[in-house]
């Protein structure tokens, strides 16, 4: 008779653990941390992980410092020229003593620049925010985040409170949306509108729809996705699919500028109802990451079987990295899409076994000038 077997039996160590652990321990003595501040080859790496690790300790005084700025229009303030210390207290109806506080804050995270003695400016970071509104709306939204997160064991663990940043997209908690209103769906379809400029700049420069006779766009939103799509190929036709409130702001503003002959908008859920046909290329941008695995098989499965043969989905969205390394974009959406109640950041990887899953044969990743913020996958049927 076999012996048992034992399930209790911890499995071998690796020479990669091993390395690991002796690489910890020694990170973790305070002797080695001494030596190496002192010694003349290990001393800038020493400084840079101090300041790594202080920023991870400062970061939430930096995004509420960020916060304050935007949320006093410091920046839309600023384009016009430096601005006196004491007018910018007075037209923030703050003490000048906090206003200076706040401002010299600034200053050392790049977003203001001192001008003179009480005079600031815009600094490389607020100036740069000005050019993508679409930041300063993500960073007023966050205030939701910020309140889930101030007891963040407790959002970790599942306990129930209520989740502000559920509420912001109310289809996290309302997937069919058939209860969803105008006023519900709203906030979220502006915010996405604000940042989608740049995201369509980045999507279509790295695919050109030049070829393409008809785009549906699923969870289009109010329709910046394919009003820059129609300006960068006039020859698409274009259809939209979202939930009927969102819709109907798609229809108003697709129709505003001049779209409405060349647009088909069809209400509804990609849970319980079937994608409309006719296009020969559908668009997934910011949709996929924000829904778990099952959600995102049945959708790629509904994409895939309403495209023809050689028909291509376009997907975008911020992705992480393939494995190791410093990975923000990974550590921003684990714990926001974990406030929001579903959804996970996924690897190309990841999203090309979904994709081979659901039937598409030949999956492509393609280059962005910004990865950080979006990455493009093509994958055909």
């Amino acid at each position: 008779m076999p012996a048992a077997i034992r399930h209790d039996t911890p499995a071998p160590e690796s020479f990669g653990d091993r390395w690991r652990g002796w690489r910890d321990a020694l990170l973790a003595s305070a002797a080695f941390q001494r030596w190496a501040a002192a010694f003349p080859l290990t001393r800038p790496i020493a400084r840079r992980r101090a300041a790594e690790l202080f920023d991870l300790c400062a970061g939430f005084v930096y995004s509420q410092t960020l916060s304050a700025c935007v949320q006093l229009d410091l920046f839309e303030t600023l384009r016009a020229g430096p601005r006196d210390l004491a007018a910018l207290a007075a037209r923030g109806a703050i003490p000048v003593a906090s206003m200076e506080s706040l401002c010299e804050a600034a200053c050392a995270l790049q977003l203001l620049e001192r001008r003179g003695a009480a005079r600031y400016g815009l600094g490389p970071l607020g100036a740069a925010l000005l050019g993508n509104p679409g930041i300063a709306a993500m960073v007023r939204h966050h205030a939701a985040l910020y309140a889930d997160l101030g007891d963040p064991l407790t959002l970790l663990r599942g306990h129930d409170r209520e989740r502000r940043l559920a509420h912001y997209w109310p289809y996290a908690l309302d997937h069919g949306g058939a209860s969803l209103t105008r006023d519900d769906v709203a906030p979220y379809t502006a915010l996405m509108a604000a940042s989608q400029p740049m995201i369509a700049d980045l999507v279509l420069s790295a695919y050109p729809l030049t070829g393409h006779r008809c785009l549906l766009d699923v969870g289009g939103g109010d329709g910046s996705f394919l009003a820059a799509a129609a300006r960068a190929a006039p020859q698409l036709q274009l259809q939209l699919f979202d939930l009927p409130g969102v819709a109907a702001i798609a229809g108003e503003r697709l129709s505003k500028a001049g779209l409405a002959d060349r647009t088909t908008i069809t209400p509804g859920s990609f849970y319980d109802d079937p994608l409309p046909s006719g296009a020969d290329v559908i668009s997934l941008i910011r949709v996929v990451h924000d829904h778990d695995d099952d959600a995102v098989a049945h959708l790629l499965a509904k994409v895939r079987a309403a495209l023809p043969d050689e028909g291509v989905l376009l997907l975008g969205e911020p992705m992480r990295a393939a494995a190791g390394g410093s990975d923000g974009v990974s550590a921003y959406f684990e714990i926001y899409l974990r406030a929001m109640g579903q959804g996970r950041p996924r690897s190309a990887n990841r999203l090309r076994e979904l994709l081979n899953l659901a039937g598409f044969s030949q999956v492509r990743v393609l280059r962005t000038r910004i990865p950080l913020i979006a990455s493009v996958i093509v994958a055909k049927s």
